[in-house]
């Protein structure tokens, strides 16, 4: 079902901190299906020159970093292929994720699937930049592992909360869909 995901999207992003603890590939594997743009958010260009993303990857993987970068990381990570966008700071430090998702507009990005890690996926909530969600519930217990940090959101009528919303069993695992919208009360 990943792989279907992957497929029916232009470009797919993951934060560094799913690239150091995964190493992964963003491809598809699985399915037929073009395979989407690898975007990853490196505020410090941290990007290890070895991970798969720039070694095997067939898309040249695009990676999202505050302006003004290290001048030697730059150059490193071009010539192993990297396109690097810059982009200005939010309030706390960070890619500002809303910037950054325009200038992927700007350059033909009309769908984006955004794959993890649980820092990532929180900012995007944050920031109300989600519009969609596919959540998949494992009958594992990992423990120690959060998909999403606390939102820090006090009153229900402003939870985020799923509408047009459908499951369905995959193997043993479950999965949830649908548009994310706030408000408690809006999505019966």
């Amino acid at each position: 079902m990943t792989h279907q995901l992957r497929a029916a999207h232009e470009a797919i992003l993951v934060g560094i901190g799913t690239v150091f603890s995964d190493n992964p590939r963003l491809n598809v594997r699985l399915v037929n299906g073009a395979n989407p743009r690898p975007v990853i958010v490196d505020s410090q260009l941290r990007l290890p020159l070895d991970c798969n993303l720039v070694r095997l990857e067939s898309r040249t993987p695009w990676i999202v970093t505050l302006e003004n970068p290290d001048p030697d990381r730059r150059q490193a990570l071009e010539g192993a292929g990297a396109r690097i966008l810059e982009v200005p700071g939010n309030d706390r430090g960070q890619v500002d994720l809303t910037v950054m998702l325009e200038m992927l507009a700007d350059l033909g990005i009309n769908s984006l699937m955004v794959e993890g890690g649980a820092r990532i996926i929180t900012s995007f909530l944050l920031g109300r930049l989600a519009d969609y969600i596919v959540l998949t519930v494992a009958p594992v217990l990992v423990g120690g592992l959060r998909a999403v940090s606390d939102l820090g959101i006090p009153d229900p009528a402003s939870c985020l909360c799923l509408k047009n919303r459908g499951h369905r069993w995959l193997g043993e695992d479950l999965i949830l869909w649908g548009e994310l919208a706030e408000g408690f009360i809006g999505c019966h």
